[in-house]
């Protein structure tokens, strides 16, 4: 049976979940001659990061940070890649590279029961992922506004998604007024709050924190981030990023291989490895 190889390029990536999940699909699956591994390639050498896995036989690979802009070099990015200006799967068949990211994040809001057609979303952020969020909201018919620390970040993200997906009537918001805006949804798409900080949270101390409402936090580790328990203290629900990973990591699975995964295995396989670090 011939040997059928994935994995994910980055720097670091030793912390990366993403082998553990396909790989324990695979086992699962019985698909025996599939293997994904991680490849850490510093940002000078991106060019041989992406070479190196295609002259080797490799199906496709994921992109991490901080190749997912620099590699669009290197393929084709498909609509989506282009839209969100980053690419995190390749598929070396075809040399297409896309972005899985907003659906990954769709995917879970849906799979949770969170309403997003023609609600008032406010996403908290202006990087790559807020982008991936921005775009996949604003897609799925969504009102949205951006608070970010420096407001002119989050106007330039406005406007590049006008021109990259001819996205539209996004607001940029202050966080006081943010909090009297009447949203139904907070999505937190910075890295504060992440491990080891996990006392911090993006929401600041002193501005009043909306009642009843729901948020999603893209950071998965802490599984309970500060900004989830000042949520669910309102009297609001909290979700946390892992299913954004797992759901992201899925799409690119089935294009590889033309097969669903177990999504209840990736999951687990996450959430055993995560409950490791944290006691290590």
């Amino acid at each position: 049976m011939e040997e059928k190889k994935v994995g994910v390029i980055g720097f670091p990536i030793e912390h990366s979940l993403s082998p553990l999940m396909h790989n324990a699909a695979f086992k699962a699956l019985g698909m025996d001659n599939w293997a994904y591994d991680a490849m850490e390639i510093p940002p000078d050498i991106v060019r041989y990061g992406y070479i190196e896995p295609k002259r080797h036989g490799y199906v496709g690979i994921n992109v991490t940070i901080p190749h997912k802009q620099s590699i669009m070099d290197y393929v084709r990015p498909d609509e989506k890649a282009r839209a969100i200006g980053a690419v995190n799967t390749i598929d070396y068949r075809t040399n297409i590279g896309t972005n899985t990211d907003a659906d990954g994040f769709i995917d879970d809001l849906k799979a949770n029961d969170v309403s997003i057609s023609g609600e008032r979303i406010l996403v908290l952020g202006a990087g790559g992922a807020a982008r991936a969020g921005v775009y996949g909201l604003a897609r799925e018919g969504a009102e949205v506004a951006i608070v970010n620390r420096t407001k002119d970040r989050a106007k330039k993200l406005v406007s590049e998604l006008e021109k990259t997906a001819g996205i539209k009537d996004v607001t940029v918001l202050t966080l006081d007024e943010a909090a009297e805006w009447g949203m139904s949804l907070i999505v937190n798409c910075t890295s504060v709050g992440l491990h080891p900080n996990i006392n911090q949270s993006p929401w600041i101390h002193g501005v009043p924190f909306p009642d009843s409402i729901t948020v999603y936090d893209m950071v998965y580790r802490p599984a309970n981030t500060a900004f989830m328990q000042q949520c669910v203290a309102h009297g609001g629900r909290a979700i946390g990023g892992l299913g954004m990973l797992v759901r992201q990591g899925a799409i690119s699975f089935e294009l590889w291989t033309g097969v669903k995964p177990p999504i209840d295995v990736m999951f687990e396989a996450c959430r055993e490895a995560l409950e490791k670090r944290d006691k290590s």
